[in-house]
């Protein structure tokens, strides 16, 4: 582990708090400072994002992000703020949907442990509705994402247009030699619009296991080179369609293509939230 790594989980455990039943929590925040956000209002945006995650894996947010009210003095007086004391759980929820360009931030994913997420949503998942599901899987999806691109990077795939050759054999592996550009176009998507973010369930796990997979093998194999890590996406990305096949199942490109985008359900469930926290059903930082 680098000097920077430690340290930069050092911060993470310094600032947990310890109640008298034993039981861990982060201040919100304490937490912001950590990850470098110099604005709350910034910050709750995020923790909003993150009650959204929670609430889709079946879990309860109250129990998770309780809110908490504190006396702060500024200046001459005092002022009551909004605070949340957060179970470990929520800080990974919080660094999940935090700004992916700060490299605290992913270090900070991996502190909150992806294992104990991506079990929790498992042990849920069969219950969740449709849109719950996307939304749950996407999610992983951004995650493991980010893991893959920097371990891409450390297998040679240094350039802006490598990578894209990269992504792309992956796409092309999975959907039986279909390009990003032939997927996008299949799905009837506009200029803008992202691949990922207009799939069902099904075809989002798909490339879950596509991406999940592919990151491991080019760190077991200890990948150096661009050429290499390609061919590795495209090799895997083909086995998990192979696999698909030998079940009988649908191929990723024949499954239908949701109406709604991911940022579109996130959005109408970020609004229920809200007015549940109006109404005085939930504490929702507005």
């Amino acid at each position: 582990m680098s000097k920077l790594i430690a340290k930069e989980y050092k911060c993470f455990e310094e600032i947990k708090n310890i109640r008298s039943d034993g039981s861990e929590y982060w201040s919100a925040r304490d937490l912001s400072k950590v990850l470098d956000y110099s604005k709350w209002e910034n910050f709750s945006k995020v923790i909003n994002r993150a009650m959204l995650a929670c609430k889709n894996s079946g879990r309860s947010v109250e129990d998770d992000f309780p809110e908490v009210r504190k006396i702060v003095k500024a200046g001459v007086t005092s002022k009551t703020i909004v605070d949340y004391e957060l179970t470990r759980y929520a800080c990974y929820l919080i660094v999940q949907n935090g700004d992916p360009r700060k490299e605290v931030i992913a270090l900070g994913q991996t502190y909150f442990a992806i294992q104990t997420y991506r079990q929790e949503v498992a042990d849920n998942f069969n219950q969740l509705d449709e849109d719950s599901r996307r939304l749950v899987v996407r999610g992983d999806i951004k995650q493991w994402n980010q893991l893959l691109a920097e371990t891409a990077r450390k297998a040679g795939v240094i350039t802006n247009e490598e990578f894209a050759i990269f992504q792309n054999a992956g796409y092309m592996g999975l959907y039986g030699g279909m390009t990003v550009d032939e997927i996008h176009k299949k799905k009837g998507l506009a200029v803008g619009q992202k691949i990922l973010d207009y799939m069902g369930s099904t075809e989002l796990a798909a490339n879950l296991f596509r991406i999940s997979q592919t990151d491991e093998k080019l760190r077991k194999d200890k990948v150096s080179d661009a050429n290499t890590a390609t061919a590795v996406h495209h090799a895997v990305g083909k086995e998990v369609r192979e696999a698909i096949e030998k079940i009988g199942g649908t191929m990723p490109e024949d499954l239908p293509t949701p109406a709604k985008s991911i940022a579109q359900i996130e959005k109408e469930q970020l609004e229920i939230l809200k007015s549940k926290a109006k109404n005085g059903q939930l504490l929702l930082d507005e």
